[in-house]
């Protein structure tokens, strides 16, 4: 189904076409999440911080190429909205070749550096051999993921998100049955976890590439060609790096973060890496329907109904509020039970009462990433994404300064409370460009 969302109710396609990228993202997180799950239970919690260990990492090593993937994606929903599909066709051809080019020299890279980052990450001794097997399957296959990251992110431009959550269903599936068979029947640990997650991946890339070119008609897309130009390079370049930057920054954040989390030893890191899963599901809502503000907001720039996309916000912002206090709620009357999902309330005590901490601090604030996603979406959707990138600076230096500087009294606490403290610091950006005005002249297309 293809949205168009210059018209209808802007808060009920804004929520309808979130919802079906919200399953999706949470199945994505499952890959993960199961992981974590599958390790920490039967291997156990040391292994368990050996994939933690490697989160950051593999963060950093497809957020480039994620934020380029994004920029294409804004580029696509404007000439949508304009329904100028010769330029929507050339920017899909210039997207695969980036994609492909930027994978394979990020897999190389990752797979070269992967000990020695984690050396730099403070990721003891106890756990780095099983960490660098991880991320070496992982960042092998890197394609996949990218090749899953661009078809859906085209899919998603055009108004149809239900496509990318049927192959993250599929897949998320496959990842479960895989996980078992890897790590429980043949004891493979750590890299059938890994194994398990790659061939996951590849089946939602492979569904979503499929499901492109038999619906190239109805999705305008027919006759593309294998020729790109490079004046619609340079335009994804220039789109998307602000985004990638902001993403890597906040990787970098996450990076900062995980050296301290790993000073204090491999409890601290279990509940860290279990926290962070159960986080990563929760705040979901917040980021689909941010991300689902983003076409909206670009494919009603491309038709130039700045109005429209004014309306849109305040009224899902109000929603979101609602949906934050739920959440918020939910998490804190059940994070032990969450928490014991990955851990074991006898052998590994200490850790869900870490990670107990880190919930309450981190989802009482959701409301603040709301704020922050949102505003940042609009932009992002309407071309301004340079704010992006200053707000990911701000962000990345909020975070930092306020972890280190809480660690000394409050021990790994103080690096619980640097996030919503950091949050909030990123979110002071888009809100005051948004309310400069300046953003209304940044039309792509």
């Amino acid at each position: 189904m293809i949205y168009d969302m210059t018209k209808g109710s802007p808060l009920k396609m804004i929520l309808s076409f979130s919802v079906p990228m919200l399953i999706g993202n949470i199945f994505q997180q499952v890959y993960n999440f199961v992981d974590a799950a599958v390790v920490g239970k039967f291997v156990g919690a040391q292994s368990l911080a050996a994939v933690g260990a490697t989160s950051t990492l593999m963060m950093l090593a497809i957020c480039f190429m994620m934020g380029l993937t994004n920029g294409a994606g804004i580029i696509i929903s404007q000439c949508f909205g304009k329904r100028s599909f010769a330029e929507m066709r050339r920017t899909v051809t210039s997207l695969i070749y980036i994609v492909v080019g930027i994978s394979v020299l990020t897999s190389t890279a990752g797979i070269i550096f992967a000990r020695p980052l984690l050396r730099l990450l403070n990721t003891p001794d106890s756990v780095i051999d099983e960490s660098v097997r991880y991320v070496t399957v992982i960042l092998s296959f890197v394609t996949t993921t990218a090749a899953y990251n661009a078809s859906g992110a085209i899919l998603r431009s055009l108004g149809d998100s239900r496509t990318p959550l049927y192959a993250l269903i599929i897949a998320a599936i496959l990842n479960v049955g895989l996980d078992l068979l890897f790590v429980v029947v043949f004891r493979t640990g750590v890299t059938g976890a890994a194994a398990a997650t790659v061939i996951a991946q590849m089946v939602s890339a492979v569904f979503c590439i499929t499901h492109i070119v038999r619906h190239r008609r109805e999705l305008n897309l027919e006759g593309i060609t294998r020729h790109t130009d490079k004046k619609t390079i340079i335009k994804i370049f220039r789109t998307g790096l602000p985004a990638a930057l902001e993403s890597c920054l906040i990787a970098l954040g996450t990076m900062s973060v995980q050296r301290l989390v790993n000073s204090f030893g491999e409890m601290t890191m279990a509940a860290y890496t279990a926290s962070t899963k159960i986080d990563s599901i929760a705040i979901m809502p917040v980021i689909s329907i941010g991300m689902s503000l983003s076409v909206f907001s670009g494919q009603n720039m491309g038709a130039g109904n700045i109005e429209r996309i004014k309306s849109g916000l305040y009224r899902t912002l109000a929603a979101l509020m609602g949906i934050c206090i739920v959440l918020a709620t939910v998490i804190v009357i059940f994070r032990a039970q969450l928490l014991g999902m990955f851990l074991d309330k006898n052998t590994a005590a200490e850790a869900i009462n870490i990670g107990s901490r880190y919930l309450t601090i981190v989802c009482i604030a959701y409301f603040v990433a709301a704020v922050m996603r949102s505003y940042l979406n609009v932009l992002r959707g309407a071309g301004d994404v340079n704010t992006s990138a200053i707000s990911g600076i701000t962000e990345l230096a909020a975070r930092i300064l306020f972890a280190y500087i809480l660690v000394r009294p409050f021990g790994s606490t103080g690096i619980w409370i640097a996030t919503p403290l950091a949050w909030a610091a990123g979110a002071a950006v888009p809100v005051a460009r948004y309310y400069s005005g300046k953003w209304k002249d940044k039309k792509l297309v």
